[in-house]
C-alpha cells in the first residue's frame, strides 16, 4: 500500500478485467476505496477478492452500462453511499464486428455509441457534481489510437472512440477554471481480451503492454499533484 491514494473514493468502470481492473488493484493499493463496475459479478468478485487479500476495499456495482437511463442515478448513488467521489476512471467500452462501413449495420454502430460514448456523457452528467465538490476531482478516459488514425474494418469503434476523447477534452475546457483535472489515457496496445478480439491473426506489433504495465499511468494521473489537464497521456511519455 503506497498512501498515495488515502481516503480517496474512485470509481472504475469496465473494472471486471483487462486496464480496468488492474487500474482498481492499483488504486486499492494506493489507499483507495474503490467501486468496481462491469457487467459480469462474477469477474468483479474476482478483482474484490485480490484487492481484499491485500488488505484494500471495494464497493462490487454490476452495472450495463447499455441502460443509459439509469445511470442518471449513478451520481446521487455514490453520494448517499460515500458522500463524495474523488476519482472516475472511464474505462469500459466494446468492440463491434469488424467489417467494411459499407457492410455495417445500424445496430451495431447503436451498440458501440452507447457504451463508449454515450454511456460516458451521462456518467459526466451525474458525477460531475461529486468530482468538482472534491479538493482534488479526477477523472480519465481510456482512448485509442484507432479513434485518431483510420484503419480498414474498425470503422464504428474507431469512430466512437475518437468522438469519446472529442468529448473528454470539451469537458476539460468546461471545467478548467475549476479544481478537476481531465485527461486522455492513450495506452497503445495492451494484451487484452480486446486486443485478441481486434487483431484475429494476432497482433504483430513490437509494442505491446500488459495491463499491469499500463496501470501506473491512470495512478499519475489521478493523485491530487497531477499537473495535467486536457491533455492525451501514452505511457511511453512516463517510462511506463
Amino acid at each position: 500500500m503506497t498512501g498515495l491514494l488515502d481516503g480517496r473514493i474512485a470509481l472504475v468502470t469496465g473494472a471486471s478485467r483487462g486496464i480496468g481492473a488492474e487500474v482498481a488493484k492499483l488504486y486499492a493499493r494506493a489507499g483507495a476505496h474503490v467501486i468496481l463496475l462491469a457487467r459480469s459479478t462474477k469477474s468483479l468478485e474476482e478483482v474484490d477478492d485480490v484487492i481484499r487479500s491485500e488488505g484494500g476495499s471495494a464497493t462490487l456495482m454490476p452495472f450495463d452500462l447499455q441502460n443509459i437511463d439509469l445511470l442518471e442515478a449513478l451520481g446521487p448513488t455514490i453520494a448517499e453511499r460515500f458522500g463524495r467521489l474523488d476519482i472516475w476512471v472511464g474505462n469500459a467500452g466494446i468492440l463491434p464486428s469488424l467489417m467494411p462501413v459499407s457492410h455495417s449495420k445500424i445496430v451495431d454502430w447503436q451498440d458501440v455509441f452507447h457504451v463508449n460514448v454515450l454511456a460516458n456523457v451521462q456518467m459526466i452528467r451525474t458525477l460531475e457534481p461529486l468530482l468538482k465538490a472534491s479538493d482534488a476531482g479526477r477523472a480519465m478516459v481510456t482512448g485509442s489510437g484507432l479513434g485518431v488514425d483510420a484503419y480498414p474494418f474498425y470503422g464504428a469503434y474507431g469512430a466512437s472512440k475518437a468522438a469519446v476523447m472529442h468529448l473528454f477534452k470539451t469537458w476539460a475546457e468546461e471545467v478548467r477554471h475549476t479544481s478537476l483535472k481531465v485527461n486522455i489515457v492513450r495506452p497503445g496496445a495492451v494484451d487484452t481480451e480486446m486486443l485478441h478480439t481486434a487483431f484475429p491473426g494476432g497482433y504483430q506489433g513490437h509494442d505491446l503492454r500488459t495491463p499491469a504495465q499500463v496501470a501506473p499511468l491512470f495512478l499519475h494521473l489521478a493523485k491530487a499533484d497531477c499537473p495535467h489537464h486536457g491533455a492525451i497521456i501514452c505511457p511511453e511519455d512516463y517510462g511506463f
